[in-house]
This record gives structure tokens, C-alpha cells and sequence, in this order.
């Protein structure tokens, strides 16, 4: 498979596979599940990043565990839109995936994700600030996940592979 347009990802997929969210950062990963008819995001796990050898690994276990068809990786585009080195990253990220598993991938905007669920958390959930710090990453990738979901439910969004 390859990186492809978020309306693409549909046809792809097997009836009743997930699709994982990603909210990569620089320390942790973030980890959101669809549920089987993709219309639910929840977030699911945060991992300690290290060397992606052994992300991966972990990541392909919950894959399988799952039946995960397709990931959405949040995409951390500049408040213009361009592309920073992030973005860079991220593909990069995607491209080593890509070499592990034939899986379908596309990009979401993630901008303000994690400004969005830190202000949920801390104005509705009222956690405190070593409780959000555990959740925030898996609940921006189930964020931006949601917004992916909502996107394919409408026809259409997203933003180019």
C-alpha cells in the first residue's frame, strides 16, 4: 500500500477492520483505535518512544491484536499550512512503516490537537497536570483520529498523502 488521500482509505479496507490514530511527538507516540464500523475514535495507548526497531514492534503487535486495516497520522502542519521539519519527520516515519507492513496510510491535520485536548482536560475532565500528561497523547491521536472518522462519514476532507 502507500500514503493516500483520507477518502481513499475506505476502499482499502477489509468490512470491520480499525483504523489506528497516531499523535507522533518527539518523547511518546499516542495511540487511538476506531471501533469496527469507524465511526468511533478511542484513545488507546501511549508509547515511550526509543529506537523505531523497537516502536514498531509494538506498534505491529497492536496492529495484529486489532485487526487494524489503515493508520492516520497526524500531520504537524505550520499555523500557514507549510511544512516543517515535523512533517518531515512524520513522513519519514510513515515511509519506515510502509517497509514493515502493507498498510494503507494518510496524513491529518493535526494543528492544535493537543491545545484542543489539553483544554478539554483541563476545563471539563479537571485533571491534574501529571494525570493529563498520561492521557494528552493518546487522546490527540484519538482527536485527530475523530476528525479523520468524521471526514470519511462526510465524503471527503483531509489533506494530500
Amino acid at each position: 500500500m502507500s500514503v493516500m488521500q483520507i477518502q481513499q482509505l475506505t476502499p482499502a479496507l477489509s468490512m470491520e477492520q480499525r483504523l489506528m490514530g497516531f499523535d507522533l511527538g518527539t518523547k511518546t507516540i499516542g495511540l487511538a483505535l476506531s471501533d469496527v464500523m469507524r465511526t468511533i475514535a478511542t484513545p488507546y495507548e501511549t508509547i515511550r518512544r526509543s529506537k523505531f526497531s523497537e516502536d514498531i514492534v509494538k506498534i505491529e503487535a497492536l496492529i495484529d491484536e486489532h485487526d487494524v486495516g489503515g493508520l492516520v497520522i497526524g500531520l504537524p502542519l505550520e499555523m500557514d499550512g507549510s511544512e516543517g521539519a515535523r512533517c518531515q519527520s512524520t513522513r519519514a516515519f510513515a515511509d519506515n512503516v510502509l517497509k514493515r507492513r502493507d498498510l494503507p496510510i494518510a496524513f491529518w491535520d493535526e494543528r492544535l490537537s493537543t491545545v484542543a485536548v489539553e483544554r478539554t482536560l483541563i476545563g471539563e475532565a479537571d485533571l491534574t497536570r501529571k494525570r493529563r500528561a498520561q492521557v494528552v497523547d493518546r487522546a490527540a491521536a484519538a482527536f485527530i483520529l475523530q476528525g479523520a472518522l468524521d471526514a470519511l462519514a462526510a465524503g471527503g476532507g483531509g489533506i494530500a498523502g
